[in-house]
C-alpha cells in the first residue's frame, strides 16, 4: 500500500477536511527542523520509553501502533502546540493524528530500514508519494463528501 493509500484510508472520514496535508507538512518540518533530525526524533522516542515503537517503523518489519498519549509524552505539550497551530488544529486533535502520521512518515523515509545519510525526511520523496500536499488535501475534501450513486431508488451500482 503506497504512503497515500495509506493516509487516505485513515484520514478518509475526517471531518477536519484539509488539515491533514497541513499536519504532515508540519510533522516533517519538525522533525527536520529538530536537532539531529529522524535520529534525533528516534534518539527523543528512546529517552522517554518508546524505542520499540520508532525502531519498529524505521525496521522491515510490521509498524507497532502508539497511543496518543505516548506522542505527548514523547514529543511534549510544547512541541504538540506548535504543530497543531501551524497545522491549524487543536492539541488534542494533533497527537491523536499525529499517532497516526508518524508510524507511516518514519517507515516511507526508511524503506531500507535505514535512517538516511542526513538524517532528514526527504520531503520531495515524500510529497511525490503523497501526489502534492494540494492533491491530498484535494483528495480528502473528495473522499469525504463522496455520495453513492443510485441507478434507481435503492439500489447501489
Amino acid at each position: 500500500m503506497s504512503l497515500l493509500d495509506t493516509l487516505t484510508s485513515s484520514f478518509g472520514n475526517s471531518p477536519q477536511g484539509g488539515a491533514q496535508s497541513g499536519l504532515i507538512a508540519a510533522a516533517m518540518k519538525f522533525v527536520n527542523n529538530r536537532s539531529g533530525g529522524l535520529n534525533g526524533l528516534i534518539q527523543r522516542f528512546h529517552e522517554n520509553g518508546a524505542g520499540d515503537i520508532i525502531s519498529s517503523w524505521v525496521g522491515n518489519g510490521e509498524n507497532k501502533p502508539i497511543s496518543s498519549d505516548t506522542v505527548t509524552n514523547v514529543l511534549g505539550s510544547d512541541a504538540l502546540s506548535q504543530i497543531a497551530q501551524k497545522a491549524g488544529l487543536s492539541g488534542d486533535q494533533v497527537s491523536g493524528m499525529l499517532a497516526t502520521v508518524l508510524p507511516h512518515l518514519v517507515n516511507h523515509a526508511t524503506p531500507d530500514g535505514q535512517v538516511p545519510a542526513n538524517g532528514q525526511l526527504d520531503v520531495g520523496s515524500l510529497l511525490g508519494s503523497l501526489g502534492g500536499l494540494g492533491g491530498l488535501a484535494g483528495l480528502f475534501a473528495r473522499v469525504k463528501n463522496r455520495r453513492p450513486k443510485r441507478s434507481r431508488p435503492g439500489l447501489l451500482y
